[in-house]
């Protein structure tokens, strides 16, 4: 009887498993093994199997840059998504009733709009006539216009644009978990509004801060659209090189070496992030039973 409650787990879990494996870990060990192959530009994919991409590619200047500008814009729209994201879903959930839903729907809109739609409004906004250089030479800036096209600034305004939704939408889950008591609590102890966001809020949607930070780091990383249309073909990005290999100079392998360097760039980063926030966690909860000790023993 209990052999049967204890696979009663894996039975239960077995198709979604098998849709997990059909979906993404078979494609994904298709190009890994693809990434092992040989190219020649007369005979296309060569039979062998070696690790000459793989050498080709850690000792090239080119993808060693690409590779850190990835991660630098990535790390970037991360940080400002954070910053406007995270005090954004606390407005709005502090908001009467009546005006959460059309706030909501005003943070999520850049989602429901096509990314080559929303691009081309940025390039237009951005651009050496646009509104913005407009604007800042009427105000007199020295140095206007700028160029804002093609650059990692415009590359980081426009995933911004689109992710921040993604932390609103993962704080406010959070937020929605919240006890109020906790905060009426904290009021009626003499704390100011600072001392509830910082000391009671902030350390209770931390999981929801760090699954958004998450979510924009990885979607950063692995954009195509908006670093190849803001960026342009000078500034290079992993994605980038990625799909010039691919569909430009057609050498698949190269191209499936670059993705999966790419994504065990992401996994890395995501387990070193995962690492430091359990180790952040563990630290505040030791703090937390020592007090309760300490409060006990008094």
């Amino acid at each position: 009887m209990n052999g049967r409650s204890n696979l009663t787990p894996a039975l239960l879990a077995a198709p979604s498993l098998v849709v997990y494996a059909g979906a993404l870990l078979l494609p994904l060990g298709g190009v890994l093994l693809l990434s092992l192959h040989g190219f020649d530009f007369e005979k296309g994919i060569l039979p062998g199997w070696g690790l000459e991409n793989y050498r080709d590619l850690l000792t090239d200047s080119l993808f060693a840059e690409s590779l850190l500008r990835t991660l630098r814009i990535a790390l970037w729209t991360t940080a400002i998504c954070l910053l406007v994201g995270v005090p954004e879903a606390w407005i709005i959930y502090r908001m009467a009733p009546r005006w959460r839903g059309a706030m909501l729907l005003i943070v999520v809109g850049p989602l429901l709009v096509s990314v080559v739609v929303r691009n081309f409004g940025w390039m237009v906004l951005l651009g050496t006539t646009g509104l913005v250089n407009q604007v800042l030479t009427i105000l007199g800036v020295p140095g206007a216009p700028f160029r804002l096209m093609f650059t990692e600034l415009a590359v980081v305004i426009g995933l911004v644009h689109v992710m921040v939704p993604l932390v609103v939408l993962s704080v406010w889950a959070s937020l929605g978990r919240l006890d109020p008591v906790l905060e009426r609590a904290a009021f009626s102890l003499g704390a100011s509004r600072l001392t509830v966001f910082r000391r009671v809020v902030l350390p209770n949607v931390m999981p929801g801060i760090m699954a958004g930070a998450l979510m924009v780091f990885c979607l950063s990383a692995s954009a195509f659209a908006t670093p190849a249309m803001l960026g342009g073909k000078r500034l290079k990005v992993v994605s980038s090189m990625t799909y010039n290999e691919f569909l430009n100079t057609l050498n698949w392998p190269l191209g499936a070496a670059l993705a999966t360097l790419l994504m065990v760039a992401i996994l890395t980063a995501t387990l070193i992030w995962t690492r430091f926030v359990e180790t952040r966690a563990m630290c505040r909860l030791g703090e937390v039973a020592e007090g309760g000790k300490g409060g006990s023993r008094a």
